[in-house]
């Protein structure tokens, strides 16, 4: 019960997360998760929450989604998400939990120094580089946001539309890993009840109503940085986690 409740208490944090700023629920719980659930059940956990919280989201925000952009994004990431779910499907969980951590530190990052920097790109093939890029991130560690959001910087992409074309290309990659992983292997799905399912479920949308109330109240850049700062700290610690499993 105390694990349900902290699982339960940080799909809530990234939903709202995900809701305001378009992303971060998978930099935010996906250490936290590999932590408590392990590194294959946290890594599939991520993805289900993932898909369903940008499924709500998306017809919220359907009027404003770049299809172009989607495509050039989605097609190469299922490219990338197939080949890569494959692989982590084989991976020992210690290995998993290392990489899992070490993905989130480099995207986060990256994505201070991207902040500052004045490199602009244009170019259907930076568009898929980063699809791609996004999809095999997201079959291994869960995390998908990082390189669109890199691309999204560098391209210059306005905060409305990058926010909302993020929803159905999350959705599809999430669907497409969830759909190699559990033909694969199916017992990599957390044995939760029902009700802890359904307490899941309404976490999320919560969390998403609590997103659109707050998101009148708060700055964009003020929520990406207390994203990057807790998600510092989880990914810090499954990393060191995942090395203590490694040495035995």
């Amino acid at each position: 019960m105390g694990l349900l409740i902290v699982v339960l208490a940080s799909i809530f944090v990234g939903a709202v997360a995900q809701r305001i700023a378009g992303l971060g629920f998978a930099l935010l719980i996906s250490p936290f998760l590999v932590i408590i659930l392990g590194a294959h059940e946290g890594v599939l956990m991520v993805n289900v929450c993932g898909l369903v919280s940008s499924l709500l989201i998306m017809f919220r925000v359907w009027k404003d989604v770049d299809w172009s952009m989607y495509r050039w994004l989605a097609i190469p990431a299922v490219a990338g998400s197939i080949p890569a779910s494959i692989a982590a499907v084989f991976l020992p969980a210690a290995p998993m939990a290392v990489i899992v951590g070490a993905v989130v530190l480099v995207a986060l990052g990256a994505s201070l120094v991207l902040a500052r920097n004045s490199v602009v790109v244009k170019g259907n093939t930076a568009k898929a580089v980063a699809g791609f890029a996004s999809g095999v991130t997201n079959a291994v560690a869960g995390v998908g946001g990082p390189a669109v959001s890199a691309y999204a910087v560098m391209a210059r992409w306005p905060q409305r539309p990058f926010a909302a074309t993020l929803q159905p290309f999350f959705v599809t990659i999430a669907a497409v890993t969830l759909a190699v992983k559990l033909t694969m292997d199916p017992s990599q799905m957390p044995p939760f009840s029902f009700l802890a399912w359904a307490l899941i479920a309404a976490m999320i949308v919560g969390g998403i109503y609590a997103g659109e109330r707050l998101q009148k109240h708060l700055r964009d850049d003020h929520v990406r940085f207390a994203v990057i700062v807790i998600a510092f700290l989880g990914a810090a610690t499954a990393m060191v986690k995942g090395i203590f499993d490694l040495l035995g």
